[in-house]
């Protein structure tokens, strides 16, 4: 094959060898690796048929399809490579202890706390705050940051223990999609009086799939109906086998509310961490970690709870926080003192940073502001041109008959989240049995119990998928986040009413519903005869108001005697107006309807588009 040729211009083809390209790279990037100029790549994308300027950042699809036409072979970079790449440059190794093994101590294990939706995690967290928090802490706690630090004797020897006070399993798996390792134990909390539910096998798979110990807390074992014995049964089927079963899972039956039981768990966690891992850290070195979470606070402005992993932070250290970075101006502990380090394994309160990082960013010190801002500013670039290249038009139920007709989608992808796994269940099985001829199909990619999640988002943007909320809300930022990327979110609470909107969207017969909406009733009190204009009402508006060129329907003792009338001219004294208000008197004018009378009423309406439940 002859290389292609622009304008007469030859222009450089490959033979096959691999091109490496950042997400959002744009054809000048391109161009610059084959020694191009950038201006006869956008013909090429013309010709095949993309309109792309040389500096717009690009999706890897469209890379791709250069890639191809071109005889290269696009190889794009994972952000994770990216970023190592990128600290590289700077001569920062990143996630590696430094020193031998001499220079590791022991540190306290994470610990993250999942389980299904009412089964008393947050109940359990409570109770661990209230009775063991470090330095015996008075009053409760003063500040919560997202992650504290808990002590307990085991073997009559004081140990330590980390909490990450997350939002479940999703967080969890936010933080591990991006290549954040912030948990060594998972604390799997099941009700004995319920058993295994959806959610449990949910945060138990994500769980596995990090490759993290699981403790079993057996929870409510004093309410009525509970059976403890049946949840370690149910576990079984999953992997899960108890000690006292032959297994190596430690189960702990608890009560959070009664406060039963606590210290048994807590030394379990410490015996799973010395029975199953290492967890050491080189103290001594520039601090790294990962942040939890982070928010704009007001008066003290971007503040980031962040987990120290090796090294030990101090105040006046520079650090970067993915895209964020700063000098420490201070550092929070969990109950609001003011500390001047934190060692590996601790969680604090950090201020001083530019701007809000996002959960799961790493975090690292270095040894110069300019290093920081250079890095943060490169990130922060990377992130940019990333998100204007996945920026696409994509399918909501509007638009979704034109789609269909234009031959751009064969089957409708949804992602159902709900409140009750039953609900979800039903309306998965009623939405899969909708016949709408042989033309399109519905697949249903993801369902489950809780709000609609990021991860939800980040799945319907992948796969062009419409997310179904029944009776749950979108949680956190997935509200703006599926804004901010078109996803088309539905919230309904009956039924009936999603299955309807749905068929309708598949036979593209999905309108805009309308409902009434009164304005004004005004009483007649004179009728004015006009050769030019017919009966005019001389009226007291008796509420709201009545408005030129609205709708109306006349009543007669009660009865409706006239429908779909429409208030051509209103009057105030000798003027025209627009509107007249409650209390006040006027005339109208009903065009060609002329039969009216003293004490008739004219109820003025509006027809408004009904927003979705």
């Amino acid at each position: 094959m002859q290389a292609p040729s622009v304008g007469g211009v030859m222009l450089p083809r490959g033979n096959g060898e691999a091109i490496r390209l950042s997400r959002g790279a744009s054809l000048t990037d391109f161009a610059e690796k084959i020694g191009a100029n950038p201006a006869s790549l956008v013909a090429v994308m013309m010709n095949l048929g993309e309109m792309v300027t040389a500096t717009q950042s690009v999706s890897d699809e469209t890379l791709q399809l250069l890639g191809d036409e071109m005889n290269y072979q696009v190889q794009i970079v994972s952000p994770e490579e990216e970023d190592r790449e990128l600290l590289e440059s700077f001569d920062i190794e990143f996630g590696e202890d430094e020193g031998g093994e001499e220079a590791l101590v022991s540190r306290p294990p994470v610990v993250t706390v999942m389980g299904h939706v009412d089964h008393g995690k947050t109940r359990l967290l409570d109770a661990i705050r209230k009775t063991n928090v470090v330095a015996g802490e008075a009053g409760g706690i003063t500040q919560h940051i997202g992650a504290y630090q808990v002590s307990t004797q085991v073997n009559d020897e004081e140990r330590r223990i980390t909490f990450i006070d997350t939002p479940g399993h999703e967080a969890f798996t936010a933080m591990r999609a991006r290549g954040a390792k912030s948990t060594d134990i998972a604390i799997l909390v099941v009700a004995a009086n319920d058993g295994v539910m959806p959610q449990t096998i949910e945060a138990l798979n994500h769980a596995k799939a990090a490759g993290v110990p699981i403790v079993v807390a057996v929870n409510k074992i004093d309410v009525e109906g509970a059976d403890p014995t049946k949840v370690r049964g149910q576990l079984t089927e999953f992997g899960l086998v108890a000690e006292e079963y032959g297994g190596d899972t430690m189960f702990v039956d608890i009560s959070a509310k009664q406060g039963l039981h606590i210290d048994s768990l807590l030394e379990a966690v410490v015996l799973t961490a010395d029975a199953s891992l290492d967890l050491r850290a080189n103290p001594n070195q520039d601090a790294q970690g990962i942040a939890i979470e982070s928010h704009l606070d007001r008066g003290r402005g971007a503040v980031s709870t962040v987990l120290v992993q090796r090294g030990t932070l101090r105040i006046g250290d520079t650090m970067v926080v993915g895209d964020a970075y700063g000098r420490v101006r201070a550092m929070l502990d969990d109950k609001g003192n003011n500390v001047e380090e934190a060692t590996p394994s601790t969680p604090v309160l950090v201020l001083g940073l530019t701007n809000v990082p996002g959960a799961g960013d790493n975090f690292l010190v270095v040894d110069e502001d300019r290093t920081a801002r250079q890095i943060a500013e490169k990130r922060a670039a990377r992130e940019r041109n990333a998100a204007f290249a996945k920026r696409v038009r994509r399918v909501s139920l509007e638009d979704l008959d034109k789609v269909l007709k234009a031959g751009l989608v064969q089957e409708l992808n949804l992602i159902i989240k709900g409140d009750a796994s039953g609900a979800v269940e039903a309306l998965e099985s009623s939405l899969l049995q909708l016949d709408v001829g042989e033309e399109v199909d519905i697949r249903v990619l993801h369902r489950g119990v809780g709000a609609v999640t990021e991860s939800d988002i980040d799945l319907a943007m992948g796969s062009d998928a419409i997310v179904i909320g029944y009776n749950v809300r979108a949680a956190g930022r997935a509200a703006q986040m599926a804004e901010r990327e078109g996803v088309d979110v539905r919230y309904y609470s009956v039924i009936y009413q999603a299955i309807e909107e749905i068929e309708a969207a598949l036979k593209g017969l999905l309108k805009p519903e309308y409902e009434e909406v009164e304005l004004g009733t005004a009483e007649i009190r004179e009728v004015f005869r006009s050769s030019k204009l017919g009966n005019i009402a001389g009226v007291l508006i008796r509420s709201g108001e009545v408005r030129r060129n609205t709708k109306a329907r006349l009543i007669r003792d009660g009865k409706v005697i006239a429908e779909n009338l429409n208030i051509e001219g209103l009057r105030r004294f000798k003027d025209d107006v627009t509107e007249i208000r409650e209390g006040f008197e006027g005339g109208i004018n009903l065009g060609n309807f002329n039969d009216i009378k003293i004490d008739d009423v004219i109820a003025t309406y509006e027809m408004r588009e009904k927003p979705r439940a």
